[in-house]
């Protein structure tokens, strides 16, 4: 049984369910929800039906496409309501997106606000708002919730720790943290990926959401003010009126997902050079990136496709905008066609003027692994560049090419993906060293400066390329008959060599091991000799006091092993985790300043 062939459950089912199990059937649940995946499943209207065994049937209801009480989820065996099958169920299924906060204003249990100052004493000022009780009891459960997951390592978080996480990420919901929820969700949805091996599992992603949990609940019950606003985060993020736009195209890119969606997103500049996207994507993979590129935009009356509009323009009255610059279509929008610009025109000229290391710093700042979500910002680079020639790395062939400053860059393939044409395209490319080309592309965070190829200027100087969905042709180039040249190999300079990594390697090796693989180290003088040599004596602190609150097990008078310190052990990693983010970061930013 494939978990996508079950309807999404809510993730206060799943806990529900697994709450109410016995503590002897805890233990036999991941077992279950393994047994449970081997069997055969039908679907019918809003009801899907798993045969568990010749005589058993267990069936899912979702009425609108989510099971959303646990009376939806039904069993035939003789122990139901209160078997293992129906927690198995809720544990093997997705994760469903949860439900729209109220419309109604948060009650005063849930915010607990101070209100704005009496209008006998005028003059005083508010203090800032901090949580409420209920926000920081919320908090702290997320914080255990995630800190058992460290604790217990990919292997050993098993449903009855998922469990824990959806309880939390409910309550955390339902007391208004939808930023702290969304990361917890996005915490089981990669535990679950990795338990079940798929593929498109990376330690790094899961490393990233979990510092995002533990920081974000970190920080309700420190926050205030403004900060406050930015932990809670927003359930979904708002449209704000934005008057009449003149809209310059750019280009378009597929966009293709793990999940098995498809569409494109076409990048369109303002007057002002603000940065808006247009998307069209949901479920169908390649095949429907490729066919949404000729389709109409979604927006106002216009007719132009996405192929279009990236090299037009629009004319657009009462448009509305979410914070990272998407373009709404609701039925007060009006749109219609323009003269778009060349990105050699005024006002698309201008996004090429600014220095590299200016855009690089506002990239960053768009990409850190743990901004803002309601922050915006673009991470997209506008450079003119000499093509140098191919360059081959252990994952593939990238080009290498000269911008401005001398500053040798690596264009890498944004999608692998076959039916696409990016690697076709880059591959082309580096049969033309020495053409000048205007490129957009998608910083790359590493410690030399890399970005992913999204759009250039045609090699003949005539319009544009939009390299995931246009094709280049050996006519197109200088010298149809050149063959791929290859660039002299390149020194990845001394922030390549940055023995960061050995920090690293630790904050990612405690996520599938769990604590008890740091514990087993043993010394690690060595390691962090190194670290200090390069410059870097914070980072060799953390790994020690990382490693040795790792280590650290206490006992009791008559000798007896203490519970391990897991919230002591969660606080050294987080710390270790965002350092090594930041730090990266700002190697990334330096690669990309022509004067160091």
């Amino acid at each position: 049984m494939n978990d996508d062939r079950l309807p999404p459950v809510a993730p206060e089912v799943t806990a529900t369910l697994v709450e109410d199990l016995s503590p002897r059937l805890r233990k036999r649940l991941d077992a279950a929800v393994t047994k449970l995946a081997a069997r055969p499943t039908h679907r019918d209207g809003d009801t899907t039906t798993i045969e568990v065994d010749d005589e058993t049937e267990l069936r899912l209801h979702a009425p609108g496409g989510v099971v959303a009480k646990a009376e939806d989820i039904t069993c035939g065996c003789l122990l139901a309501p209160a078997c293992v099958h129906r927690a198995a169920a809720a544990c093997a299924a997705p994760t469903a997106d949860p439900a729209p906060e109220p419309a109604e204003q948060p009650t005063s249990e849930a915010l607990e606000a101070p209100g704005p100052p009496s209008a006998a004493d005028p003059g005083t000022a508010s203090p800032p708002e901090t949580a409420s009780p209920a926000q920081r009891a919320a908090g702290d459960a997320l914080w255990a919730a995630g800190a058992a997951v460290l604790e217990a390592g990919v292997d050993g978080a098993g449903a009855v720790t998922q469990s824990a996480l959806l309880r939390a990420a409910h309550t955390a919901r339902l007391r208004h943290l939808p930023r702290a929820a969304g990361a917890a969700l996005a915490v089981v949805t990669l535990l679950r990926a990795a338990r079940a091996g798929d593929p498109s599992y990376r330690t790094a992603d899961l490393v990233t959401a979990l510092a995002e949990l533990l920081g974000t609940a970190r920080r309700v019950g420190t926050a205030s003010g403004a900060e406050l606003a930015a932990v809670r985060g927003r359930a979904r993020r708002p449209y704000s009126p934005d008057g009449s736009l003149r809209l310059y195209g750019l280009f378009t890119e597929p966009v293709v997902t793990d999940s098995g969606h498809g569409g494109v997103r076409t990048w369109v500049a303002g007057a002002d050079g603000r940065l808006f996207t247009v998307g069209d994507v949901a479920p169908g993979g390649a095949g429907r990136a490729l066919g949404v590129a000729d389709r109409a935009v979604r927006l106002g009356d216009s007719a132009l496709t996405h192929r279009e509009l990236g090299r037009a323009g629009l004319a657009v009255s009462g448009a509305t905008v979410s914070p990272d610059g998407r373009l709404g279509a609701g039925k007060g929008v009006r749109a219609v066609t323009a003269r778009g610009a060349a990105w050699t025109e005024p006002p698309l000229a201008a996004l090429w003027e600014t220095p590299p290391s200016e855009q690089v710093a506002r990239a960053l700042r768009s990409t850190s692994r743990y901004a803002d979500p309601d922050g915006g910002g673009s991470d997209l680079l506008f450079l003119d560049v000499e093509l140098l020639g191919a360059v081959r790395e252990p994952g593939g062939t990238c080009l290498l090419a000269l911008c401005e400053g001398g500053v040798r860059v690596r264009l890498a393939v944004a999608d692998d993906e076959p039916a696409l044409a990016h690697r076709d395209n880059l591959a082309l490319l580096a049969a033309a060293p020495g053409a000048r080309l205007r490129i957009i592309g998608r910083l790359a965070p590493a410690p030399h400066p890399r970005l992913t190829l999204l759009a250039c200027s045609h090699p003949t100087g005539e319009g544009t390329i939009d390299l995931g969905l246009d094709r280049l042709r050996r006519a197109d180039l200088p010298d149809p008959a050149a063959p791929a040249h290859f660039a002299p190999p390149q020194p990845t300079g001394s922030a390549g060599q940055s023995p960061l990594y050995l920090l690293e390697r630790r904050v990612e090796q405690t996520v599938p091991a769990g604590r008890a693989a740091l514990g087993m180290l043993g010394d690690v003088t060595a390691e962090t000799s190194r670290i200090r040599r390069a410059g870097l004596p914070t980072a060799a602190a953390l790994l020690t006091a990382l490693c040795a609150s790792a280590a650290r097990r206490e006992r009791d008078l008559f000798g007896r092993l203490l519970p391990a310190d897991t919230d002591g052990f969660a606080a050294y990693w987080l710390a270790a985790a965002r350092y090594t983010a930041a730090v990266a970061e700002s190697l990334c930013s330096t690669a990309w300043d022509p004067t160091t």
